[in-house]
């Protein structure tokens, strides 16, 4: 397979970071147009009365092959990049789930709790439950930062739901989410604004559906850490900030107990997710770690004319194209 090589003027981190959120998304739907319109919603119970929203496409050409889809945080099963890979794997004959996360895309009514990064059962659930509706005996799970973060702790995790996966792909995924925090503590505030912003609009949103859920005063904060540590100690029941951003971080022993091969795709110059951390991550004979120097937070994008390199690297981590 190609190395990924940028083209100038791209190949900065914060253009590759930034690029796939300001890609002009009216022409990737026309070129997706058959997939989308393939695709259908689902509502998967994963136990214990939660809810996710799903949508599913099976191609005409179905090659025997399924790949459950997993957006990033405040991301969506339409994020430019899920449309592009899912559409890219659907015409090849793939056939693609893409799942979101509790309170993301237009799912805030379908659950009253709101949603956290260590609410890995009721992914877990929802991961079984499409297998079982779907008939599909080992999908490969595919994520994107935060998602692929869930999808690696699905594959390591003792869940007897899950079963057998045919493998993970986790493109960027949040390693340590303490680190990824200062990172963006220290580094170019952009990105902490980004995510304050649609934090907020997404609690906002809950909020109109249950009135007394959000405490009012979490609107007010400006900052992640201050935020999170809010809604730690009014929606969990972990000790505090620290002991939650470390359940779900995947550095330490957390994915010694893989079930599954899987591969990490990194970029070394991500400006959120720090590269170093990728040493911290448990030894296992299934995972393997793919480094480009350049390519940002999940951007890996030539031009915005040719698009992401992901959908090439995903595709032969399928046995989709040659290596």
């Amino acid at each position: 397979m190609t190395a990924f090589e940028p083209r100038w003027p791209w190949g900065h981190r914060h253009v590759q970071s930034i690029l796939p959120s300001i890609m002009p998304h009216w022409r990737l739907r026309q070129r997706a147009a058959p997939f989308l319109a393939a695709s259908r919603e689902l509502i998967v119970d994963c136990g214990d009365g939660v809810r996710l929203q799903a949508f599913h496409a099976r191609p005409a050409s179905f090659n025997g092959r399924s790949a459950i889809l997993l957006h990033g945080w405040e991301g969506s099963a339409d994020s430019y990049y899920m449309h592009s890979l899912g559409s890219s794997l659907f015409d090849a004959g793939v056939e693609v789930v893409r799942l979101n996360l509790r309170d993301h895309g237009a799912t805030h009514h379908l659950n009253e709790g709101i949603f956290h990064s260590c609410l890995l059962e009721e992914v877990c659930g929802a991961v079984a439950q499409l297998k079982l509706q779907l008939s599909i005996a080992a999908p490969w799970l595919v994520g994107f930062s935060l998602g692929g973060n869930f999808m690696l702790r699905v594959a390591a995790s003792a869940d007897p739901r899950v079963g057998k996966l045919a493998g993970v792909v986790a493109v960027s995924p949040v390693l340590h989410p303490d680190n990824a925090m200062r990172a963006m503590e220290r580094g170019w505030q952009l990105y902490q604004r980004y995510f304050v912003h649609k934090w907020s609009r997404s609690l906002r949103r809950k909020q109109t559906l249950w009135a007394d859920l959000i405490d009012a005063g979490i609107f007010r904060l400006r900052d992640l850490r201050g935020m999170t540590a809010m809604m730690v100690a009014r929606h969990t029941t972990f000790p505090g900030i620290g002991a939650y951003l470390d359940g779900y971080a995947i550095t330490g022993d957390r994915l010694a107990t893989l079930q599954a091969p899987a591969v990490i795709l990194a970029s070394r110059d991500d400006p959120i997710i720090p590269a170093a951390d990728l040493a911290r991550v448990a030894h296992h004979p299934d995972l393997r770690v793919v480094t480009t120097e350049r390519g940002g937070h999940m951007g890996f994008m030539v031009s915005p004319r040719a698009g992401s390199w992901v959908n090439a690297f995903v595709a032969r981590e399928l046995g989709l194209a040659a290596t």
